[in-house]
Protein backbone atom coordinates (compact mmCIF):
# COMPACT_ATOMS: atom_id res chain seq x y z
CA UNK A 1 0.00 0.00 0.00
CA UNK A 2 1.45 3.53 -1.11
CA UNK A 3 1.55 6.37 1.45
CA UNK A 4 -1.58 7.93 0.47
CA UNK A 5 -3.44 4.74 1.21
CA UNK A 6 -1.81 4.43 4.57
CA UNK A 7 -2.71 7.97 5.55
CA UNK A 8 -6.25 7.18 4.62
CA UNK A 9 -6.22 4.11 6.31
CA UNK A 10 -4.87 6.08 9.44
CA UNK A 11 -7.85 8.45 9.41
CA UNK A 12 -10.07 6.04 8.91
CA UNK A 13 -9.33 4.36 11.68
CA UNK A 14 -9.00 7.19 13.86
CA UNK A 15 -12.74 8.79 13.17
CA UNK A 16 -13.99 5.40 13.86
CA UNK A 17 -12.09 4.84 17.27
CA UNK A 18 -13.19 8.38 17.94
CA UNK A 19 -17.01 8.09 16.72
CA UNK A 20 -17.22 4.97 18.73
CA UNK A 21 -15.70 6.78 22.00
CA UNK A 22 -18.32 9.76 21.98
CA UNK A 23 -20.71 7.45 21.68
CA UNK A 24 -20.49 6.63 24.94
CA UNK A 25 -21.39 9.72 26.78
CA UNK A 26 -20.57 9.21 30.03
CA UNK A 27 -17.30 7.63 29.43
CA UNK A 28 -16.72 10.88 27.37
CA UNK A 29 -17.73 13.33 29.60
CA UNK A 30 -15.74 11.75 32.76
CA UNK A 31 -12.88 11.58 30.45
CA UNK A 32 -12.56 14.88 29.61
CA UNK A 33 -14.40 16.71 32.46
CA UNK A 34 -13.49 15.44 35.28
CA UNK A 35 -10.51 17.26 35.90
CA UNK A 36 -11.20 20.69 34.66
CA UNK A 37 -14.53 20.36 36.93
CA UNK A 38 -12.47 19.39 40.03
CA UNK A 39 -9.31 20.99 39.92
CA UNK A 40 -10.67 24.29 40.23
CA UNK A 41 -13.04 23.65 43.53
CA UNK A 42 -9.78 21.59 44.69
CA UNK A 43 -7.19 24.67 44.66
CA UNK A 44 -10.29 27.54 45.54
CA UNK A 45 -10.71 24.95 48.42
CA UNK A 46 -7.19 24.84 49.40
CA UNK A 47 -7.17 28.93 49.18
CA UNK A 48 -9.74 28.80 50.95
CA UNK A 49 -8.52 26.65 53.90
CA UNK A 50 -5.13 28.03 54.20
CA UNK A 51 -6.92 31.39 54.71
CA UNK A 52 -8.66 29.67 57.46
CA UNK A 53 -5.56 28.51 58.74
CA UNK A 54 -3.44 31.69 58.73
CA UNK A 55 -6.76 33.76 60.65
CA UNK A 56 -7.25 30.62 63.45
CA UNK A 57 -3.40 30.10 64.45
CA UNK A 58 -1.78 33.27 63.50
CA UNK A 59 -4.12 36.56 64.28
CA UNK A 60 -6.12 35.59 67.01
CA UNK A 61 -5.06 35.07 70.50
CA UNK A 62 -3.75 31.42 71.80
CA UNK A 63 -3.93 29.99 74.91
CA UNK A 64 -0.64 28.61 75.49
CA UNK A 65 0.04 25.84 78.62
CA UNK A 66 3.44 27.00 80.36
CA UNK A 67 5.30 24.61 82.93
CA UNK A 68 6.56 27.50 85.87
CA UNK A 69 4.50 30.32 84.83
CA UNK A 70 5.40 31.98 88.32
CA UNK A 71 9.27 31.98 87.68
CA UNK A 72 9.37 34.66 84.84
CA UNK A 73 6.43 37.15 85.01
CA UNK A 74 7.79 39.26 82.74
CA UNK A 75 8.13 36.68 79.74
CA UNK A 76 4.67 36.09 80.87
CA UNK A 77 3.18 39.29 80.19
CA UNK A 78 5.58 39.79 77.15
CA UNK A 79 3.52 36.87 75.27
CA UNK A 80 0.37 38.47 76.20
CA UNK A 81 1.01 41.71 74.49
CA UNK A 82 1.59 39.12 71.32
CA UNK A 83 -1.84 37.60 71.72
CA UNK A 84 -0.14 34.88 73.78
CA UNK A 85 -2.07 34.25 76.72
CA UNK A 86 -0.24 32.11 79.21
CA UNK A 87 -1.57 29.65 81.78
CA UNK A 88 -0.39 27.06 83.83
CA UNK A 89 0.50 23.50 82.44
CA UNK A 90 -0.79 20.38 83.45
CA UNK A 91 1.11 17.49 84.97
CA UNK A 92 1.38 15.29 81.91
CA UNK A 93 1.16 17.82 79.57
CA UNK A 94 3.87 15.68 77.66
CA UNK A 95 1.65 13.10 77.49
CA UNK A 96 -1.40 15.49 76.23
CA UNK A 97 0.66 16.72 73.47
CA UNK A 98 1.81 13.15 72.40
CA UNK A 99 -1.80 12.12 72.45
CA UNK A 100 -2.78 15.65 70.26
CA UNK A 101 -4.68 16.67 73.03
CA UNK A 102 -2.44 20.07 73.07
CA UNK A 103 -0.97 21.30 70.43
CA UNK A 104 2.38 22.74 72.30
CA UNK A 105 3.25 23.63 75.76
CA UNK A 106 6.33 26.50 77.11
CA UNK A 107 8.52 24.71 80.16
CA UNK A 108 10.44 27.59 81.57
CA UNK A 109 13.65 26.25 83.62
CA UNK A 110 13.93 25.95 87.60
CA UNK A 111 17.12 28.06 87.25
CA UNK A 112 15.51 30.98 85.37
CA UNK A 113 15.19 33.77 87.72
CA UNK A 114 19.05 32.80 89.02
CA UNK A 115 20.19 32.66 85.86
CA UNK A 116 18.30 35.94 84.95
CA UNK A 117 19.75 37.78 87.88
CA UNK A 118 23.37 36.16 87.21
CA UNK A 119 22.85 37.84 83.28
CA UNK A 120 23.29 34.57 82.26
CA UNK A 121 20.89 32.71 79.15
CA UNK A 122 17.67 31.42 81.25
CA UNK A 123 16.36 28.33 79.51
CA UNK A 124 12.54 27.97 78.25
CA UNK A 125 11.73 25.45 76.13
CA UNK A 126 9.13 24.68 73.32
CA UNK A 127 7.67 21.30 73.74
CA UNK A 128 5.62 19.52 70.18
CA UNK A 129 5.29 17.09 68.61
CA UNK A 130 7.29 18.46 64.80
CA UNK A 131 5.51 15.39 62.90
CA UNK A 132 2.52 17.20 63.19
CA UNK A 133 1.92 20.33 60.93
CA UNK A 134 -1.28 21.14 62.79
CA UNK A 135 0.99 22.99 65.27
CA UNK A 136 3.62 24.18 63.10
CA UNK A 137 2.08 27.72 63.03
CA UNK A 138 1.63 28.12 66.65
CA UNK A 139 5.21 26.80 67.00
CA UNK A 140 6.96 29.41 64.78
CA UNK A 141 4.68 32.50 66.09
CA UNK A 142 5.89 31.23 70.15
CA UNK A 143 9.27 31.20 68.53
CA UNK A 144 9.05 34.61 67.16
CA UNK A 145 7.59 36.19 70.24
CA UNK A 146 10.43 35.06 72.67
CA UNK A 147 13.53 35.78 69.79
CA UNK A 148 11.88 39.11 70.21
CA UNK A 149 11.63 39.10 73.83
CA UNK A 150 15.28 38.17 74.33
CA UNK A 151 16.45 40.71 71.42
CA UNK A 152 14.61 43.41 72.89
CA UNK A 153 16.06 42.60 77.11
CA UNK A 154 19.52 42.08 75.60
CA UNK A 155 19.15 45.39 74.38
CA UNK A 156 18.16 47.07 77.98
CA UNK A 157 20.85 45.74 79.28
CA UNK A 158 23.92 46.93 77.23
CA UNK A 159 21.88 50.18 77.39
CA UNK A 160 22.17 49.71 80.95
CA UNK A 161 25.64 50.01 81.01
CA UNK A 162 26.27 52.64 78.49
CA UNK A 163 27.14 50.31 75.14
CA UNK A 164 25.19 50.39 72.16
CA UNK A 165 23.47 47.70 71.27
CA UNK A 166 24.19 48.14 67.60
CA UNK A 167 27.60 46.73 68.72
CA UNK A 168 26.49 43.39 68.63
CA UNK A 169 25.55 42.98 65.38
CA UNK A 170 28.31 43.88 63.33
CA UNK A 171 26.77 42.69 60.48
CA UNK A 172 23.67 44.41 58.25
CA UNK A 173 22.16 41.46 56.59
CA UNK A 174 19.70 42.57 53.88
CA UNK A 175 17.88 40.47 50.95
CA UNK A 176 17.64 41.52 46.76
CA UNK A 177 15.39 39.19 45.66
CA UNK A 178 16.17 38.90 41.72
CA UNK A 179 12.76 36.46 41.14
CA UNK A 180 11.20 38.17 38.80
CA UNK A 181 6.92 38.67 38.87
CA UNK A 182 6.33 36.14 36.56
CA UNK A 183 8.50 33.25 39.04
CA UNK A 184 6.79 34.68 41.98
CA UNK A 185 3.55 33.72 40.40
CA UNK A 186 4.52 30.36 38.93
CA UNK A 187 5.94 29.30 42.51
CA UNK A 188 3.11 27.32 43.63
CA UNK A 189 2.85 25.99 39.70
CA UNK A 190 6.55 24.93 39.15
CA UNK A 191 5.85 22.33 41.90
CA UNK A 192 2.19 21.32 41.61
CA UNK A 193 1.29 21.98 37.99
CA UNK A 194 4.23 19.94 36.21
CA UNK A 195 3.26 16.77 38.11
CA UNK A 196 -0.42 16.89 37.55
CA UNK A 197 -0.20 17.71 33.69
CA UNK A 198 2.40 14.98 33.02
CA UNK A 199 0.48 12.77 35.02
CA UNK A 200 -2.62 13.34 32.68
CA UNK A 201 -0.56 14.00 29.27
CA UNK A 202 1.08 10.42 30.02
CA UNK A 203 -2.28 8.45 30.86
CA UNK A 204 -4.92 10.69 30.03
CA UNK A 205 -6.36 8.99 27.25
CA UNK A 206 -5.74 5.33 28.86
CA UNK A 207 -9.17 4.45 28.77
CA UNK A 208 -9.37 5.02 24.75
CA UNK A 209 -6.03 3.45 24.17
CA UNK A 210 -6.95 0.39 26.49
CA UNK A 211 -10.32 -0.16 25.08
CA UNK A 212 -9.31 -0.15 21.36
CA UNK A 213 -7.00 -2.43 21.67
CA UNK A 214 -7.66 -5.07 24.67
CA UNK A 215 -11.13 -4.28 25.02
CA UNK A 216 -11.83 -4.76 21.71
CA UNK A 217 -9.99 -8.12 21.79
CA UNK A 218 -12.02 -9.12 24.73
CA UNK A 219 -14.95 -8.34 23.23
CA UNK A 220 -14.00 -10.24 19.85
CA UNK A 221 -14.44 -7.43 17.81
CA UNK A 222 -10.61 -6.68 17.29
CA UNK A 223 -9.97 -10.18 14.54
CA UNK A 224 -12.40 -8.63 11.78
CA UNK A 225 -10.87 -5.25 11.65
CA UNK A 226 -7.26 -7.08 11.77
CA UNK A 227 -8.56 -9.12 8.85
CA UNK A 228 -9.13 -6.06 6.89
CA UNK A 229 -6.61 -4.90 4.11
CA UNK A 230 -5.43 -1.96 6.22
CA UNK A 231 -1.88 -2.09 7.11
CA UNK A 232 -0.85 -2.97 10.83
CA UNK A 233 0.96 -0.05 10.89
CA UNK A 234 -1.49 2.31 10.02
CA UNK A 235 -4.15 0.68 12.50
CA UNK A 236 -1.72 1.12 15.23
CA UNK A 237 -1.75 4.88 14.07
CA UNK A 238 -5.09 5.56 14.03
CA UNK A 239 -6.02 4.18 17.32
CA UNK A 240 -2.81 5.98 18.67
CA UNK A 241 -3.33 9.26 16.97
CA UNK A 242 -7.63 9.06 18.15
CA UNK A 243 -6.05 8.22 21.95
CA UNK A 244 -3.22 11.73 21.61
CA UNK A 245 -6.44 13.91 20.33
CA UNK A 246 -8.11 12.74 23.23
CA UNK A 247 -5.55 13.26 25.89
CA UNK A 248 -4.91 16.81 23.94
CA UNK A 249 -7.84 18.08 24.48
CA UNK A 250 -8.38 17.01 28.11
CA UNK A 251 -4.49 18.92 28.81
CA UNK A 252 -6.12 22.15 27.36
CA UNK A 253 -9.35 21.86 29.42
CA UNK A 254 -7.37 21.25 32.30
CA UNK A 255 -5.49 24.52 31.46
CA UNK A 256 -8.27 26.18 30.31
CA UNK A 257 -9.55 25.65 33.76
CA UNK A 258 -6.54 26.73 35.86
CA UNK A 259 -6.74 30.19 34.08
CA UNK A 260 -10.83 30.49 35.32
CA UNK A 261 -9.20 29.28 38.57
CA UNK A 262 -7.19 32.16 38.67
CA UNK A 263 -9.77 34.78 37.49
CA UNK A 264 -11.92 33.67 40.83
CA UNK A 265 -9.51 33.26 43.17
CA UNK A 266 -6.93 34.47 45.14
CA UNK A 267 -3.57 33.09 46.83
CA UNK A 268 -3.16 29.52 46.03
CA UNK A 269 -5.43 29.85 43.02
CA UNK A 270 -4.44 33.75 42.15
CA UNK A 271 -0.75 31.99 40.98
CA UNK A 272 -2.59 29.55 38.92
CA UNK A 273 -2.93 32.88 36.00
CA UNK A 274 -1.78 30.62 32.48
CA UNK A 275 -1.46 33.04 29.25
CA UNK A 276 -2.40 31.94 26.22
CA UNK A 277 0.76 31.93 25.39
CA UNK A 278 2.28 29.71 28.11
CA UNK A 279 -0.62 27.12 27.52
CA UNK A 280 0.58 27.01 23.46
CA UNK A 281 4.36 26.60 24.87
CA UNK A 282 2.92 23.63 27.74
CA UNK A 283 1.23 22.15 25.04
CA UNK A 284 4.17 21.84 22.65
CA UNK A 285 6.29 20.33 26.04
CA UNK A 286 3.70 17.88 26.51
CA UNK A 287 2.94 16.63 23.10
CA UNK A 288 5.72 14.14 22.81
CA UNK A 289 5.21 12.96 26.80
CA UNK A 290 1.14 12.16 25.48
CA UNK A 291 2.74 10.41 22.10
CA UNK A 292 5.05 8.54 24.39
CA UNK A 293 2.29 7.67 26.80
CA UNK A 294 -0.09 6.54 24.16
CA UNK A 295 2.43 4.56 22.63
CA UNK A 296 3.40 2.53 25.43
CA UNK A 297 -0.06 2.00 26.79
CA UNK A 298 -0.61 0.39 23.27
CA UNK A 299 2.21 -1.98 23.90
CA UNK A 300 0.87 -3.19 27.00
CA UNK A 301 -2.71 -3.01 26.14
CA UNK A 302 -1.55 -5.12 23.17
CA UNK A 303 0.08 -7.81 25.82
CA UNK A 304 -2.85 -7.86 28.12
CA UNK A 305 -5.11 -10.62 27.99
CA UNK A 306 -8.17 -8.61 29.69
CA UNK A 307 -9.09 -5.26 29.97
CA UNK A 308 -8.97 -5.70 34.18
CA UNK A 309 -5.33 -6.97 33.27
CA UNK A 310 -4.45 -3.72 31.00
CA UNK A 311 -6.22 -1.27 33.33
CA UNK A 312 -3.61 -3.15 36.26
CA UNK A 313 -1.04 -0.99 34.99
CA UNK A 314 -2.19 2.56 35.61
CA UNK A 315 -0.98 2.57 39.22
CA UNK A 316 2.29 2.01 38.53
CA UNK A 317 2.21 4.08 35.52
CA UNK A 318 1.03 7.14 37.52
CA UNK A 319 3.77 6.51 39.73
CA UNK A 320 6.35 6.63 36.65
CA UNK A 321 4.72 10.00 35.92
CA UNK A 322 5.10 11.77 39.07
CA UNK A 323 7.98 10.18 40.29
CA UNK A 324 10.46 12.85 39.08
CA UNK A 325 8.38 15.90 40.48
CA UNK A 326 8.45 14.06 43.79
CA UNK A 327 12.40 13.39 43.37
CA UNK A 328 12.93 17.07 42.47
CA UNK A 329 11.41 18.35 45.55
CA UNK A 330 14.01 16.67 47.44
CA UNK A 331 16.56 17.32 45.62
CA UNK A 332 16.57 20.10 43.09
CA UNK A 333 19.11 20.29 40.21
CA UNK A 334 20.88 23.14 39.26
CA UNK A 335 18.96 23.70 35.02
CA UNK A 336 22.69 23.91 33.86
CA UNK A 337 23.37 20.32 31.76
CA UNK A 338 21.79 19.50 28.79
CA UNK A 339 21.90 15.86 29.12
CA UNK A 340 18.52 16.23 31.86
CA UNK A 341 16.53 17.10 28.83
CA UNK A 342 17.28 13.89 27.04
CA UNK A 343 15.73 11.59 30.15
CA UNK A 344 12.65 11.31 30.08
CA UNK A 345 9.82 12.60 32.71
CA UNK A 346 12.84 14.24 33.78
CA UNK A 347 13.01 15.98 30.83
CA UNK A 348 9.22 17.25 30.75
CA UNK A 349 9.31 18.15 34.37
CA UNK A 350 12.53 20.33 33.82
CA UNK A 351 10.81 22.29 30.45
CA UNK A 352 7.41 22.37 32.35
CA UNK A 353 8.90 24.39 35.41
CA UNK A 354 10.75 26.42 33.41
CA UNK A 355 7.65 27.49 31.51
CA UNK A 356 5.46 28.05 34.07
CA UNK A 357 8.07 30.28 35.85
CA UNK A 358 8.19 32.70 32.91
CA UNK A 359 11.20 31.97 31.50
CA UNK A 360 12.17 30.49 28.10
CA UNK A 361 14.05 26.92 27.31
CA UNK A 362 16.73 27.78 24.75
CA UNK A 363 17.43 26.69 21.43
CA UNK A 364 19.37 23.49 22.27
CA UNK A 365 17.15 22.41 25.25
CA UNK A 366 14.36 22.52 23.23
CA UNK A 367 16.07 20.65 20.29
CA UNK A 368 17.10 17.63 22.71
CA UNK A 369 13.82 17.69 24.73
CA UNK A 370 11.89 17.55 21.26
CA UNK A 371 14.55 14.70 19.86
CA UNK A 372 14.79 12.43 22.89
CA UNK A 373 11.12 12.60 23.65
CA UNK A 374 10.47 12.10 19.71
CA UNK A 375 12.96 8.60 18.96
CA UNK A 376 11.70 7.41 22.33
CA UNK A 377 7.79 7.57 21.06
CA UNK A 378 8.86 6.44 17.59
CA UNK A 379 10.44 3.37 18.78
CA UNK A 380 7.71 2.48 21.50
CA UNK A 381 5.23 3.23 18.09
CA UNK A 382 7.43 0.19 16.19
CA UNK A 383 7.01 -2.32 19.42
CA UNK A 384 3.25 -1.68 19.03
CA UNK A 385 3.23 -1.83 15.82
CA UNK A 386 5.46 -5.44 15.74
CA UNK A 387 2.70 -6.49 19.05
CA UNK A 388 -0.17 -5.90 16.33
CA UNK A 389 1.71 -7.71 13.42
CA UNK A 390 1.24 -10.95 15.79
CA UNK A 391 -1.52 -13.15 14.89
CA UNK A 392 -2.01 -14.18 18.30
CA UNK A 393 -3.31 -10.67 19.23
CA UNK A 394 -6.63 -11.60 17.37
CA UNK A 395 -7.15 -14.68 20.04
CA UNK A 396 -9.17 -13.44 22.92
CA UNK A 397 -8.60 -15.33 26.49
Amino acid sequence: MNTTGFVASMFTVMRKELRDFARDRRTFLLTLFTAPLLYPLLFLGIDKLSNLRVENQLEKDMVLPVAGIDRAPNLVAFLASRGIAAREAPDDVEARIRAQREDLALVIDADFAADWQAGKPARVEIVADTTRRTSDVQVARVRTALSAYGQSVGALRLLARGVNPAVVAPVNVGTRDLATAEAKRGIFLSVILPMLLMMFAFIGGSHLVMDTTAGERERQSLEPLLATPAPRGALVSGKMLASVVVGLTAILLILLSFKFSASIGRGVSGSLDVSFLAMGKLLLVLLPLVLIGTALLTCLAAGAKSMKEAQSHIVWLMMLAMMPGYALMAYPLKDTQLWQYAVPFLSQNQMLVKVTRGEMPGGAQWGVYLAASLLLAVLLWAVAVWRYRQERLAISG
